[in-house]
């Protein structure tokens, strides 16, 4: 005899069959079993790692004296001239170096450096953690060419999640309406699967993790 049930009629009627079927889960602990793999490695270490490999820079420095001298060889290397930043704890920082920088937005259309602090810094993906609650706002991580953060050592933490306690131990309920996480500097694909960085922000990153912030 004919079957004259449709192409649709037979589809719907194995998956009516598949789902009256009790089969056993065949991974049943997944739910329970770990997302990523024990972490080993120092937390400095890993985050080196995971920031290198997106195209970022990391730098480890013991004291200020450590971190002036990268700065000047940097400052070197990329002839900088207009650099800023915005934040009285930074701006006291460099200053107690002599380190030159703008205090105000003046001629900030010609920015190459903006130097900001960050909520945290993300080992397990070598993210950076900011928000728009410090004196640097939104600009300063996004319009200079080269954004430099600088990190105390009790900011590293393994997962977002424990960044995320920080902020909560740190703001409370007042948490900041931006949260953003800066992994590598900014990059698109969009044109013909080509990586390019520095299409919609910094194109290049360097985190700076002080031991002794002083």
């Amino acid at each position: 005899m004919k079957d004259n049930t449709t192409a649709k009629e037979q589809i719907l009627k194995k998956i009516r069959k598949a789902l009256l079927e009790k089969r056993e889960n065949p991974y049943p602990n997944l739910e329970e079993s770990p997302l990523y793999k024990k972490n080993t490695d120092e937390l400095e270490v890993l985050f080196a790692e995971q920031l290198t490999a997106i195209s970022g820079n990391f730098i480890f420095c013991e004291d200020g004296i450590d971190f002036f001298e990268n700065m000047l060889q940097l400052a070197d290397k990329f002839k900088w001239r207009k650099i800023y930043c915005w934040e009285p704890e930074l701006q006291q920082f460099l200053s107690k170096y002599e380190f030159p920088f703008y205090q105000t937005d003046k001629d900030f259309e010609q920015a190459e450096v903006g130097i900001t602090l960050c909520e945290a810094l993300i080992a397990r993906n070598g993210s950076v953690m900011v928000t728009n609650q410090g004196a640097a706002g939104r600009r300063l991580s996004i319009f200079p060419h080269h954004h430099i953060v600088i990190a105390k050592t009790s900011q590293l933490v393994l997962d977002l999640k424990d960044a995320f306690q920080l902020l909560k131990n740190k703001y409370g309920n007042q948490i900041p309406s931006m949260i953003s996480n800066i992994t590598g500097p900014s990059r698109t694909a969009d044109i013909e699967k080509t990586l390019v960085l520095g299409a919609h922000g910094p194109k290049e990153l360097f985190v700076f993790l002080i031991d002794d912030f002083s």
